[in-house]
């Protein structure tokens, strides 16, 4: 095994451990959290409250050794509250700026979909690019940045729905979902003194993240199954119950998704199961389902199964 694939595999095992300590019984959605660290990725935290979004992320930033910052979303919330102000000090005669929590390693941006359309678009910028304008002058973010972002599915009253643009931004989505009876049984043990989230710390280097990230690149995509990714791209966008399928944009995310994922595996290249286990939390987010297919009770899950079904894998190029 190289020594850059078996050095993500200690990283992702440290911070695994870790996590566990505080997160019962997830371990699927901290592996796509680490999926979306190394790809330089965001991710969308879509569940019901109390099922620990916030916890996650927190937990994740203190194993890392990131700096942390949460930001609660209103209807109320500011661009300005997210990006940071200029503040004119009269006794200086200059303005000096306050850095806003967007100029922080690990963002949480909590109920995203609670902040208004202008607030929310503060952030495109910081997502696509790793900085934002504010008063004319580009600042750039500090690396690695990561957008968690949470948004409850379940209620919709005085919310603001992401617009596809933002969504698109999201590396993958990313569901808790309840615990089983065992699991709940160890957290109530685990809660049963001080909250454990006060006893971990940092367990491995959060700044060698920049270097790994460049390491995935060097996974290797057989050329099927690169093809087997664009047949099913396109699958979604001549879907007749879709209105949208997956962008170029997606695409890509998936298959750099597939490269890091294969990488947490112990693998210098990638499987068709890499694909097939990623398409679900990569594209999801991207689809816009029509109407009529919605009140057919369509989902795009569901579609994203039959286009996985329906779309066959040359296997005469896959020697891996």
């Amino acid at each position: 095994m190289p020594a850059q694939i078996a050095e993500i595999q200690s990283f992702a095992t440290a911070v695994r451990e870790n996590v566990a300590r505080v997160i019962v019984g997830k371990a699927q959605a901290v592996d796509l959290l680490l999926v979306a660290l190394l790809c330089g990725g965001h991710a969308l935290l879509e569940d019901v409250p109390g099922v620990g979004k916030t916890m996650l992320a927190r937990a994740v930033a203190v194993s890392l050794g990131l700096s942390f910052r949460r930001l609660q979303c209103t209807p109320d919330l500011l661009p300005n509250d997210v990006l940071g102000v200029s503040i004119y000090r009269q006794n200086e005669g200059t303005f000096i700026f306050q850095p806003g929590p967007v100029f922080a390693n690990i963002l949480l941006a909590d109920e995203i979909n609670r902040a208004t359309p202008r607030t929310q678009s503060a952030l495109l910028e910081a997502m696509g690019e790793g900085q934002v304008t504010i008063d004319g002058e580009t600042r750039t973010l500090s690396q690695p940045f990561l957008v968690l972002a949470t948004q409850n599915p379940v209620e919709f009253e005085g919310t603001f729905p992401l617009p596809e643009a933002q969504l698109d931004r999201f590396l993958l989505e990313v569901s808790l979902g309840y615990p089983t009876p065992e699991e709940e049984a160890r957290m109530l043990e685990a809660l049963a003194g001080a909250h454990p989230i006060g006893t971990i710390g940092q367990v491995v280097p959060g700044g060698r993240l920049p270097e790994l990230q460049t390491s995935i690149w060097e996974i290797h995509v057989q050329p099927s199954l690169r093809d087997y990714l664009i047949r099913l791209a396109n699958a979604t966008r001549v879907h007749p119950d879709l209105a949208m399928g997956v962008s170029p944009r997606a695409t890509f995310a998936l298959f750099r998704a597939a490269q890091a994922y294969a990488a947490l595996a112990g693998r210098e290249f990638v499987l068709p199961d890499d694909i097939k286990a990623l398409v679900r939390p990569v594209w999801q987010h991207r689809l816009m389902l029509r109407p009529e297919s919605a009140l057919r009770g369509r989902t795009a899950a569901s579609i994203l199964d039959s286009v996985l079904a329906e779309t066959t894998l040359d296997l005469g190029e896959q020697n891996a």
